[in-house]
Order: structure tokens, then C-alpha cells, then sequence
């Protein structure tokens, strides 16, 4: 009964993303206001939220994403160039903006796949899945005031566990501020985790205890090829005061 539940919820997914496909390519007037978004990104290292993931190979990461008025669907996916590395990661994700834009909520699935192992996408079992289900709220800013605040919260799945087995509800703030100078944007983030794990059992962001895991700066800008095309650049030095690490990752997006 459980499995049939689940995958009523992947059938609504697909749906939903039908119904938003269907708009785009049928919407004959402006106001439409549909958008469809397909692109890659090659990360020379896959570096989230302070965490190495996919070891110390580049980063191959897909985006497909739809979009209408003020919701968003789509699915992204990180695969690294390693033979050995054999963890992937594969999401679903869904948001809404509100509030003239300042606001945004998101629920994301995260799933990481091992491509050389036999794994069940569909396993959804509170004990064992392999699925992290997020929500997240933003504060995107404004101007005037570019600054941002997100807080992410795993609600269902994955989560690092407490000493009763029951998941720790781990939850990820970062504040953010960007600016520009000439062409090149440059984005200052600061991001802690707020939970403290249980004892001798890492949290969800590798920390022993509530400690900011996600310092750094990305500088980014487009470099013009042709008059009809310009590679988007970036570049992040990254911290995690947490384990004592440092990252910086180079990347462009096709």
C-alpha cells in the first residue's frame, strides 16, 4: 500500500510537468509568462554546503527545469568523472516565489544513486531509503539590499539519526551577500549547521556540533566567444571551519 502511495506521488510529479510542457509549447501570447531551461555545468570539484562530494575528480552537473509565472519545477544531477567513484546524485525539486518576489519555498528530494551497485529508487521505508526530503525558505533580497537568508530544514528520509533512531531534523542556515565589481559578481556566504549530533554519530553536514561548515566567496562572470555567445564562469574559495578544510573550485556552464 505504501509503494502504490509513493508512486502516486511520482505520477503527480510527471503530471505536473506534462500540464507545465504542455503550456510551453501550445502558449501562443506573452503573457504566458512559461519558460523552459535546459544546461550543464562542469564543476572541477563537487563542493556542497561544505562537503566534498564525488571525491577530488570534476563534476558533471545537469539541469532540467520548467517553469510558469511564480512556480518552478525540475530535476538536477551531479556525476563525477571518476571510474572509482561510483556515488551519483540524482533530484526533484519543486518551489514557489511569493511575496513580490522576496520570498521562496522549496521542497527538494535528494537521491544518490551508486551505479555500480543494485539500489530501489521507489524504497521510500522510513528506516532505510536513500532519499533526503528537504524544505526550504529564502529571503532573496532586494536592490536596494542584496542580501540573503535561507533556512533548510530535512524533514523525511536520510537524515543523521539521534540516539532513538529517529532522524535529527538537521537543519542549514547561510547568509549571503553580492556585489559587483565591473563584470564580475562576486557572492559572500556564510552557512552553519544548527544541530549537534548525537554522540560519536557525524550530523548530516559531517559536523560534530552546531558550527558554521560553509564560508567562502564566488567570483563570477561571462567571457564573450563570439557577438552571439559567452561562457559563464565562475570561480569559489570555499572554508568549512568545521573539519578544518579548504576547497577552491573552478567551473563553466554550457
Amino acid at each position: 500500500m505504501k509503494r502504490k502511495k509513493y508512486y502516486l506521488l511520482i505520477f503527480v510529479f510527471t503530471l505536473v510537468s506534462i500540464v507545465l510542457i504542455d503550456n510551453l509549447t501550445y502558449a501562443q501570447d506573452s503573457t504566458c509568462n512559461c519558460k523552459v531551461k535546459t544546461s550543464v555545468s562542469f564543476q572541477s570539484r563537487y563542493i556542497w554546503r561544505g562537503q566534498a562530494l564525488g571525491g577530488a575528480y570534476p563534476s558533471i552537473q545537469p539541469t532540467l527545469e520548467f517553469s510558469k509565472g511564480k512556480f518552478t519545477i525540475g530535476t538536477w544531477g551531479a556525476y563525477s568523472t571518476s571510474g572509482i567513484i561510483s556515488n551519483q546524485e540524482t533530484d526533484l525539486y519543486a518551489s514557489y516565489t511569493f511575496l513580490k518576489e522576496m520570498l521562496t519555498f522549496t521542497v527538494t528530494d535528494y537521491f544518490f544513486p551508486k551505479d555500480f551497485s543494485s539500489y530501489d529508487y521507489f524504497n521510500y521505508t522510513k528506516s532505510n531509503t536513500g532519499h533526503v526530503f528537504e524544505g526550504a525558505l529564502k529571503y532573496n533580497g532586494t536592490e536596494k539590499l542584496p542580501l540573503t537568508l535561507m533556512v533548510a530544514t530535512n524533514i523525511y528520509g536520510a537524515d543523521a539519526k539521534k540516539a532513538d533512531g529517529n532522524i535529527t531534523y538537521s537543519t542549514y542556515v547561510e547568509l549571503g551577500y553580492t556585489t559587483k565589481i565591473k563584470e564580475t559578481s562576486l557572492n559572500f556566504f556564510l552557512g552553519s549547521s544548527l544541530n549537534t549530533p548525537a554522540k560519536n554519530v557525524p550530523g548530516f553536514y559531517a559536523n560534530s556540533k552546531t558550527s558554521i561548515v560553509n564560508l567562502g566567496l564566488t567570483a563570477s562572470k561571462d567571457i564573450v566567444i563570439t557577438d552571439k555567445f559567452s561562457l559563464p564562469v565562475s570561480s569559489s574559495l570555499i572554508f568549512n571551519p568545521d573539519a578544518r578544510k579548504i576547497f577552491f573550485v573552478f567551473g563553466f556552464s554550457l
